[in-house]
């Protein structure tokens, strides 16, 4: 897949199916439109383009601190094992947010990309304000000879799937239900960081993660199984988010895990981790010995769990 940090560099090409949009988070309704997007290219011999936006519009506009689903460099993981050819992303300024809807699609999709047909989801909105939408581009299309095809939603049960609902499913921690959304674990990448080695002394040595984005969303507080990726080894283990409340000596969120069998040296390594089911909330505790004892409830727990998924 071919990135592009800049209008400039992409060549402009009329024989292109594009798709424009935030995407945080790749979800099953983003994939439905990206496979569209892949079928219209490959039956109509066009180039596919994937359009997106960094920093997150809603920062811009309204100075609203949105955590993020997908960070950049993840979307961009993401966009590649899905076959996307290529991916532009557009540095989203006030200044860019002050364009029409007309001036966006004509100055920038129509007269620097080049485009014959767009894809967009069903509640796409674009241009200043949000003043475009679906029945806008139709008419955009007609003066400016290209198609516009609108994806319905994409449903899970009852539910239409979008990043707000996953955002707040995993805020309340409902990773059931955000890995259904996503079509996959939710994750986040790190560094492997020193921490006061409290697990060490209470005999559950933990590797303590600082989250490679300041803007990336983190779940709900409290203990997950999860699956990590370090030194190119695939390890599972519990994970605890949160103020370790026995102790009280943190003001801010805490993440560290303890991994199975496992105990090389990482301090200073790049680590991803996959969130894969939630045990429980985090929880004071009358004493050290109350808290051993559920930790090593919770191993238990997340052991057989992944025992499951192993077998399986």
């Amino acid at each position: 897949m071919k990135v592009y940090k800049s209008i400039d560099k992409i060549v402009k090409d009329e024989n292109t199916v594009l798709t424009i949009g935030t995407f945080d988070g790749i979800h099953k309704g983003h994939q439905v439109l990206f496979e569209k997007l892949k079928r219209y290219s490959s039956e109509n011999n066009l180039r596919n383009v994937v359009i997106t936006f960094e920093p997150h519009p809603r920062t811009v506009v309204s100075n609203f601190d949105m955590k993020l689903l997908t960070t950049l460099d993840e979307k961009s993981e993401i966009l590649l094992q899905l076959e996307i050819e290529n991916l532009l992303v557009i540095n989203f300024t006030k200044e860019f947010a002050k364009q029409s809807s007309e001036e966006f699609i004509t100055d920038i999709i129509c007269n620097k990309i080049g485009v014959k047909h767009i894809i967009i989801g069903h509640d796409h909105k674009f241009g200043k304000d949000r003043n475009g939408n679906d029945n806008a581009l139709i008419e955009l299309g007609i003066k400016n000879n290209f198609t516009v095809e609108r994806v319905e939603p994409v449903k899970y049960g009852d539910e239409i799937i979008s990043s707000t609902k996953v955002r707040n499913a995993l805020l309340n921690g409902e990773i059931k239900k955000v890995s259904n959304f996503l079509g996959r674990c939710y994750c986040f990448h790190g560094t492997i960081v020193k921490g006061v080695s409290r697990g060490t002394i209470l005999g559950f040595p933990t590797a303590n993660i600082e989250v490679e984005e300041e803007n990336k969303l983190i779940p709900k507080n409290g203990v997950y199984v999860v699956k990590v990726i370090v030194e190119n080894e695939i390890v599972y283990g519990v994970m605890n988010v949160g103020l370790r409340p026995t102790f009280a000596d943190t003001l801010s969120v805490v993440i560290e895990a303890h991994l199975f069998e496992f105990n090389k040296d990482v301090y200073g390594k790049a680590i991803k981790v996959e969130i894969l089911k939630r045990i429980r909330d985090e929880k004071k505790f009358n004493n050290k010995e109350e808290l051993i004892y559920q930790i090593g409830k919770d191993k238990k727990e997340a052991i057989q769990f992944v025992g499951k998924i192993l077998t399986n």
